[in-house]
């Protein structure tokens, strides 16, 4: 007569003995992580976040948000392929490359530095491997939409995009912008800001900070009162100040101003005071970004965001952990704005002049 009610009382048992466990692991966890002299976790350190995880799903993976390990292998084993070849000593006795330039031979790069191979392997630092969280191995770091994929401009993100593609032609060795009335190489800062060596390309620093071509290195600087994220990158450094308020409306800068909270054991950073530009393409005054850092193990952080703002039509966000690294962050001296942009500026001057002089002759000549 016991033996029925005994029976009734395992699956209340297994789930008490699998919730005890789960506490004592976490309990395990907690008294692992490193903590600041205020209990605070300790998030200080040097993070590598080079990855070959793309921001955006590939067309190819459809709706699959993780990726086998035979999968993730056979994209390592591309990459590494690819950058191998780009390693090899060239010949010297080889040719011009064609007018126009020529293509470099990674599909994804091409058309970079006016197709005239400005990068080889030795400076590009995209990691080894697709980045694995939760035990999978993901598709992208964009999770929110479901799709891994950004969502759709609003009209007033289709009317920055139009505004930047129309800065923006083939380069004909031509003035083609001569009859607009403003053309892309009018002045210094009609130049993209990283052109300008004022943030890195691609959102690298932030926010939100996302993975690049190379110089991938993240140090973090803490304590109770200010985090501070050191960026290889254009040197750019972001100052938390915690628990603060934000600056007023009228003080923007192009990292925006952010504020930091802890809730339990997770760093919440709200950043807001964009200037017109961000490092963020078609992000502007009205963006919002919200991150969330916390710790996965004692070598590991956790870095999700969400992005607001009126140039897409919804919300979006994501999330890739930042590994440990024993690597040194090193001064990042951006020279293209030291001497490249005055040699763009420059030559577009000489481009004009010279359609303003054929010009001239066939006025002549008729």
């Amino acid at each position: 007569m016991l033996l029925q009610p005994i029976l009734n009382r395992q699956p209340i048992l297994a789930a008490l003995t699998i919730l005890l466990c789960g506490s004592a692991l976490a309990s395990v966890a907690n008294a692992d992580m490193p903590r600041t002299a205020g209990g605070k976790p300790d998030l200080s350190g040097v993070y590598n976040i080079a990855t070959l995880t793309p921001l955006q799903r590939p067309g190819r993976f459809g709706d699959k948000a993780t990726l086998t390990p035979e999968e993730a292998a056979d994209i390592a084993a591309y990459w590494a392929g690819n950058l191998a070849k780009d390693e090899a000593p060239s010949d010297p006795d080889r040719g011009a490359p064609p007018e126009g330039g020529a293509a470099i031979y990674v599909p994804e790069f091409e058309g970079a530095a006016g197709k005239v191979g400005g990068y080889n392997a030795f400076y590009v630092d995209i990691g080894e491997s697709n980045f694995m969280l939760d035990g999978k191995y993901r598709t992208s770091i964009i999770t929110q939409p479901s799709t891994g994929r950004m969502p759709k401009l609003s009209p007033q993100g289709m009317q920055k995009a139009m505004a930047m593609r129309a800065m923006y032609n083939e380069n004909t060795g031509t003035a083609w912008w001569l009859e607009r009335n403003v053309g892309p190489y009018d002045d210094p800062e009609s130049r993209p800001l990283a052109e300008r060596c004022i943030v890195g390309f691609g959102s690298t620093a932030g926010p939100p900070a996302l993975p690049v071509m190379y110089n991938n290195l993240k140090r973090i600087v803490q304590n109770e009162d200010s985090i501070v994220i050191i960026n290889e990158m254009n040197h750019d450094a972001r100052v938390i100040r915690m628990n603060q308020e934000h600056l007023p409306s009228a003080m923007r800068s192009w990292l925006g101003d952010s504020i930091g909270r802890w809730e339990d054991d997770t760093l919440v950073i709200e950043t807001t005071n964009f200037r017109e530009e961000s490092g963020l393409n078609f992000g502007g005054p009205e963006l919002h970004v919200e991150e969330r850092i916390s710790r996965i193990d004692a070598a590991t952080l956790r870095y999700a965001f969400t992005v607001t703002d009126p140039s897409w039509a919804e919300p979006w966000g994501g999330e890739y952990p930042w590994p440990a690294s024993d690597e040194k962050v090193y001064e990042y001296a951006c020279h293209e704005g030291n001497y490249s942009l005055g040699g763009i500026l420059r030559g577009a001057r000489l481009l004009e002049r010279e359609a303003v002089m054929v010009q001239n002759e066939q006025s002549s000549g008729e």
